[in-house]
């Protein structure tokens, strides 16, 4: 049996975090444990978004030990995808600590160099240039604007970048008002669309009008992500109201109708906003 660390929670950053890589290796060792040595990058991706939104959760309910659990679970994910580089000889997470070191550096001229950046965005248009120059030097062809936003990403979030990206070289409505009209245009072809009854072109203006939705976002300097996450939860404590007002009223969800449960909807707002 291999020796358990002694003082696991004692050391600077850097030590646990050691500590956390040599503990990962052990799991992964011949005589380590069946299931973690087990695992290969396809079957640990799953995880790696899992525990990537349950931070998102701890950081919307603002519970501060739970997002101190839930990132050291995540930090976890990387150094497992890593030692599993490091058996296959791709490379170590020291490589990988190296990159974004290097990378930090690189990007940010305006602190360790001599650039200019004096907003947000003009920090946010160097790091677009930089990184570009640095595909064009390692023999990337030159790519077209939107191929840096990956197909993988969640739609939401993918739309989120390429309006950004579009934006940023000026392809962008003056200001928000026209993007109100472009969204009423759209709800009225959707809505012509779902009176033509052709499911595929009800599909096509839904998602537009999702694109526009997503924009208007960007206006108003909202994240479309955590907006609708809290219009998520906030639905969630509203009808777990409502679930617990009827079981209080000895009534199953068949007995009751929309009037009586919109009535505990309302009561709802108004409870779970004073608090009670």
């Amino acid at each position: 049996m291999s020796e358990i660390p002694s003082h696991p929670d004692s050391g600077t950053a850097g030590d646990r975090f050691n500590e956390l890589v040599r503990l990962m290796a052990r799991l992964r060792a011949p005589d380590g444990c069946p299931w973690d040595r087990k695992q290969t990058f396809d079957t640990i991706k799953p995880y790696l978004l899992e525990e990537t939104y349950e931070v998102l959760d701890a950081i919307d309910s603002q519970d501060w030990p739970e997002l101190a659990e839930e990132l050291g679970d995540l930090m976890l994910q990387p150094v497992f995808f890593a030692q599993m580089a490091a058996e296959a000889g791709h490379f170590r997470i020291e490589d990988s600590l190296a990159a974004i070191n290097q990378k930090l550096i690189r990007r940010h001229p305006h602190i360790f160099g001599e650039v200019i950046a004096e907003t947000a965005e003009d920090v946010k248009r160097n790091w677009d240039d930089i990184k570009a120059t640095e595909k064009t030097a390692k023999g990337h062809a030159k790519a077209a604007l939107l191929d840096g936003v990956s197909r993988a990403l969640p739609a939401l979030a993918e739309a989120q970048q390429i309006a950004a990206k579009a934006a940023a070289k000026g392809f962008d409505w003056p200001g928000i008002e026209p993007v109100f009209d472009k969204l009423q245009e759209e709800l009225t072809e959707l809505d012509d669309a779902r009176r033509g009854g052709q499911a595929a072109e009800i599909e096509d203006e839904f998602g537009d009008i999702l694109l526009v939705m997503v924009n208007l976002a960007r206006f108003l300097k909202v994240d479309p992500e955590q907006a609708l996450r809290k219009s998520n939860a906030k639905f969630r404590r509203r009808f777990g109201y409502v679930e617990a007002r009827l079981d209080e009223m000895g009534r199953p969800w068949e007995e009751s109708n929309i009037d009586e449960m919109e009535l505990l909807w309302q009561e709802a707002k108004i409870a779970l906003k004073s608090g009670n």
